[in-house]
């Protein structure tokens, strides 16, 4: 059992490292995660999360970020959030500006015998301090919708998963109904009941201002307090 299962996760290393290879024309880079959350009453609690993300071939930190939320669980399958994020995002200047993002989520997960299916419909709006022309000045609303099917092994710490997500513009003008999609593939290690980490590979491709691709892989720690 256990041989096998070793197989199946070199197998899905293979499949994320050809992957990033036959996109190597791309930009690539890194993404470093660090997340927790503590219950505070029942169905509150209370979540936390700091991130960097570089860019051009992970030679460049694009920008780092700290989230503030409460997720709330409704029943058993559905979920809901509000989350605060400040941003230090590195402008066309080539200098790091402040962006403010606020978030509502609603989220859904339906067991599958050892599968687990999750939905999640997020509305984001972002506000710019660094502002290029008028339109810098106002405020932009994006939807985002993710799906994510997980596999969990039974009597093994390791979890693998896939998922995807789109992102499309909100109460305005857009040439595209989908601005940004995500693909992700990636494995969960459960260290304890309290401690996990996160291994992921995604490719990421950007519409606007022009077509543009990134490789990334993400690497996270999370932990319950």
């Amino acid at each position: 059992m256990m041989t096998m299962m070793t197989k199946r996760l070199v197998l899905l290393f293979l499949l994320i490292y050809t992957s990033s290879i036959s996109f190597s024309q791309d930009d690539f880079g890194i993404w470093y995660s660090v997340a927790a959350e503590k219950k505070l009453v029942k169905n509150l609690g209370l979540d936390l999360d700091a991130n960097v993300r570089t860019f051009n071939n992970a030679s460049k930190i694009e920008e780092a970020f700290f989230d503030l939320g409460l997720s709330f669980k409704l029943n058993k399958y559905l979920s809901a959030g509000v989350s605060y994020r400040f941003t230090e995002f590195k402008e066309n200047d080539d200098l790091f500006h402040p962006r403010h993002k606020w978030f509502a989520d609603i989220r859904g997960k339906l067991p599958l015998g050892d599968f687990d299916l999750t939905a999640r419909f997020r509305f984001q709006q972002r506000y710019k301090t660094y502002f290029e022309d008028e339109n810098d000045k106002e405020s932009k609303e994006v939807g985002r919708i993710k799906l994510k099917m997980s596999y969990n092994i039974p009597s093994f710490p390791v979890n693998p998963y896939i998922s995807t997500e789109l992102f499309f513009p909100m109460f305005g003008q857009s040439e595209r109904i989908v601005e940004k999609n995500r693909f992700m593939a990636g494995i969960g290690y459960n260290i304890s009941k309290k401690n996990s980490l996160e291994l992921e590979y995604m490719f990421q491709r950007d519409y606007f201002p022009h077509i543009s691709d990134i490789n990334v892989v993400s690497v996270g720690y999370n932990f319950k307090f």
